[in-house]
Formats: structure tokens, sequence, C-alpha cells
């Protein structure tokens, strides 16, 4: 526990208060002040202890990508600094020294003494794209307009929680697989370059004749021991060219239009560009940012450009007076009934309702997929493992059955 000397106004009387208080931090402190009736205008740490405390805390920060939960944290709790009557400058000191990650922390300061000379939050935050994308930085705007801060930064934490919880569990989805094929290829090469020689030296002392799978096994082996540098820098050329391949505009709608077209994963990633483009649209329209540049963003951050360009069609759409439904109905990636319910919400006035609704019932088909792809995938790859590792090791034992007549001989 620390001590803070706080400045408050009573709710009631309307009077400044000074005083003290101990709590774990500023900001439970600030809560248990308005727990009181205190609205606080400021709060800080006892001087030697703040010195103290901060030179710790800048001791055991570390450099780190900033997470989604980073921001989740952040907007949670700025919401609740706003809403408890702290100015915008001292919240933002306040999170600038709590904050856990040393980069997110810079990032922070930087903003606060870009606000404190002059600028809007809305304008600190736009400096810093690779950390406040289009969608938070029109969100917060529309926040400031409208005097809503506070509830624009609590609904972007619910909307940045739910987009975190749907990316996890597309992870999920694809870790587990991805462990067990990488494993199979390690021990294929592993078998390949260092057990299957040691059994041709073996083989070539009977001077006999192998059968048929062993001597190809055999040749696949000496194959991979003579090519090995050059099948893994044709991995990588490929890997490379591939990556530059899907970084251009006509390459990147091939490769997520196939994405959408794969036999198993394709309805999950399906289930998940309509759960991502009905949460951020809702989001938007309920912060009060018009629907015309609503969405334009959800086109910029649907991170699949098939849905992209659906999505840049139901705009031009709008702007001709059209509905938004009509240009949907052309995509493939968003099924009838996804169609009709956003039609029933634009006709009746309640498209934002509808499209949360939407998002909800998505994402609870995406746990279901997720756990239905994770049950056919383990005894997929139980077999493909079985029939490769398998295959391998009889090819290899198949002259030990024979062992007799290759003495004889």
């Amino acid at each position: 526990m620390a001590s803070f000397v706080y400045t408050a106004r009573d709710r009631s009387s309307g009077q400044t208060v000074e005083g003290a208080i101990e709590a774990a931090n500023q900001i439970e402190g600030m809560g248990l002040l308005r727990e009181r009736g205190l609205l606080v205008t400021s709060i800080k740490e006892g001087k030697a202890k703040a010195a103290a405390a901060a030179a710790k805390k800048a001791r055991s920060r570390r450099k780190k990508k900033i997470t989604i939960d980073d921001k989740v944290i952040f907007s949670r709790q700025m919401a609740t600094m706003i809403n408890a009557g702290l100015p915008l400058i001292e919240g933002l000191s306040i999170l600038g020294e709590n904050v856990e990650n040393a980069s997110f922390a810079e990032i922070i300061k930087q903003i606060e003494k870009d606000v404190e000379g002059g600028d809007t939050l809305t304008d600190a935050m736009a400096k810093h794209p690779k950390v406040f994308d289009t969608l938070y930085v029109s969100l917060i705007r529309a926040g400031e307009a409208a005097g809503m801060l506070d509830q624009i930064l609590l609904q972007l934490s619910t909307y940045l929680e739910k987009a975190a919880t749907l990316q996890r569990k597309v992870k999920s989805a694809m870790i587990y697989p991805s462990v067990i094929v990488s494993v199979a290829f390690a021990v294929v090469a592993l078998l390949m370059i260092k057990v299957i020689p040691v059994f041709a030296d073996i083989f070539e002392s009977f001077d006999a004749e192998l059968p048929g799978p062993t001597k190809f096994m055999i040749g696949v082996s000496f194959f991979c021991q003579k090519w090995a540098l050059a099948i893994a820098l044709g991995g990588i050329v490929f890997v490379f060219l591939f990556r530059r391949y899907i970084s251009t505009k006509k390459g990147r709608y091939q490769f997520d239009s196939s994405l959408l077209k794969m036999p198993v994963l394709g309805e999950l990633f399906q289930k998940v560009a309509i759960a991502k483009f009905t949460r951020t649209f809702s989001t938007l329209l309920r912060s009060g940012v018009n629907i015309i540049l609503s969405l334009e963003i959800v086109a910029k951050s649907s991170g699949n450009s098939v849905v992209e360009e659906a999505v840049l069609r139901v705009r031009n759409s709008i702007k001709e007076g059209e509905s938004i439904a009509g240009p949907l109905k052309q995509c493939s990636v968003f099924p009838a009934m996804v169609v009709r319910m956003i039609d029933i919400g634009e006709r009746t006035g309640a498209l934002d309702d509808m499209l949360i609704k939407i998002a909800d019932y998505y994402e609870e088909q995406v746990d279901i997929a997720v756990q239905g792809l994770t049950s056919l995938m383990e005894p997929l790859i139980i077999c493909f493992l079985g029939v490769v590792v398998g295959g391998i090791v009889i090819c290899m034992f198949l002259p030990m059955f024979q062992l007799g007549s290759i003495v004889g001989h």
C-alpha cells in the first residue's frame, strides 16, 4: 500500500477537499474517493515514495510489442479516470507511469506532451498509427466531438476484448495442427537424413537385391542428403516470392478468396470475417460515426480483400442513395440470412442492434467451429503420421523379414 495526496470536490457541497489516502495505486485510490462522493481533480503519491516507486517500475519495465490487451487496459482505465472527473492530461500521466509495457508507456507520455502542447487527444493518437489504428482514432474523434469520451473508451475496450477473443480462437484452431505437422516434418527429416543412411550401410554389406520399396526410400534419403541445402534455399525463395505476390492487390485478393473457398477452414474464415465486419460496423455506428465513414473504416480493418471490396461497394451504393443489403447479396462471403437481417435492421432503424446480434451469433459459431475443427484435425493428423512414419519404418524393416534368404545368397 502507498500513500496518495489528493485534491477533490465534494459532490454534495461542491467544496474543494484535500487529504491523503492509502491505496495500492492511483487508480484504486480514485475509486475509493469516488465511493466517498468525491470528484478527484488531482492525486499524487508522496514525493519520496513516488520517486522510489518510479525508479523501481522503470527498472522492471521491458520494451515489448504492444498487444490488444494493452490497449484494452488503457482504454478501460482511461474511461474510469475521465468518468471520475480527472483532467485528461493527469489521466495520461498516471497511465504513463503505471503501464508495464515500456514501449506503450513511451507512447502514452508522448501523447500527454502533445495534448499539453495544444493537440486534441485524437490528433495526438493519430501520430501513432501502428498502435492506434483508423478505427480507434475515429471513435476517439467521435467521443471528443460528442463529449462522450469515457463512454466511447468503454465501448472501445469492449470491442477490443471481443476482437482479441476472436483472434485467440482462430489462433487456437491453427496452432495445434501447425505444431503437429512441424513435428512430423522434423521426424521425417531426421529419419531421412540420419536413420535411413545407417540402414543403407547395413543393407549394402549384405550384397543382395533389396525390395523395391526399400530401394526407393534409400534413394529418397540420398536425394535429401545431397540436395538438402538446395531444398532449404528453394523453400526460402518460394516463401519470399509468395509473400511478394500476396502483397500485390491482385495476389492478395486471390489468396483471400482461396482461403474462403478452402474445404474445411474456409467456413471458419467466413464466420470470422462476418463476425469482425458486423462487430466493427456496429461499434462505429453506436459511437456516432456517420455511416459512410464507418464503412470506409470497416473496409480498411476487415483483414480480407474480398470483404473489403464488398464493403466499398456498399459504401458507393449508399452514396447513390441505395441500400446496404443490395451489394452484400453479390458477395459470396455473406449468407442470405445475414443479408436479410441487415436489410431488416436498415429498414427498421435498428441496424446497430441487428449487427450486434449477428456478431454475437457468429462469434459463437466460430467457437463451435474451432472445437469441431480441433476434433476433426486430431484423428486426421494421427492417420497422416501413422501412414508416413509407419511407411518409412516398414520400408526399412522389409529386408529384415527376408534376412535369412539374403544372408543365404
